[in-house]
């Protein structure tokens, strides 16, 4: 051999291979080829120093605490059923209600009013369907002019009834 001391033998016992890119544990600072390197590869004894894992709840992301011997699926699904902020069941059915007077409609997504930051429905959501009363003075002035035109346009049966006159006549 012209290198005898280049690469290590693996220190698993059952292994002992020479390896030329060992691994060294960072726990237990032993040599270990490819196949044992891992904590578990090797039956680290002092891999309960390093291999530490918190598990995280998927519903609001927070860290959960397992002691040593517990299954971290039971203690985050018992972390679930007690203590989670975020239950999905709990938040199901909120819904919003319009703010306008006399209306009862409810709607799943807030749809608040930019002006007077009143919550509305689809119907009531533009500042001019609710009455705002947050408005600048363009938007009284496009309200008078839209409430203006509302009156002077005739309603459908009269509407119909004069242009049959006047076609008559």
């Amino acid at each position: 051999m012209e290198f005898p001391d280049l690469g290590k033998h693996c220190s698993e016992p059952t292994c002992k291979q020479l390896d030329f890119l060992p691994i060294t544990c960072d726990a237990c600072k032993q040599d270990f080829c490819k196949d044992h390197f891992s904590y578990s590869g090797h039956k680290c004894p002092f891999a309960f120093k390093k291999d530490v894992q918190v598990p995280v709840c998927p519903l609001c992301n927070a860290p959960i605490p397992v002691r040593r011997g517990d299954i971290p699926d039971v203690v985050v699904g018992e972390h679930m059923d007690r203590d989670c902020t975020f239950h999905p069941g709990r938040n199901r059915n909120k819904t919003h209600r319009c703010s306008k007077e006399g209306c009862r409609k409810k709607e799943m997504l807030q749809l608040a009013c930019a002006q007077c930051h009143g919550n509305f429905c689809i119907q009531h959501r533009h500042p001019l369907d609710h009455n705002c009363q947050a408005g600048s003075s363009s938007v009284s002035r496009g309200r008078s002019s839209a409430s203006r035109a509302a009156e002077q346009k005739p309603s459908g049966v009269s509407w119909l009834a004069q242009r049959l006159r006047r076609t008559v006549k």
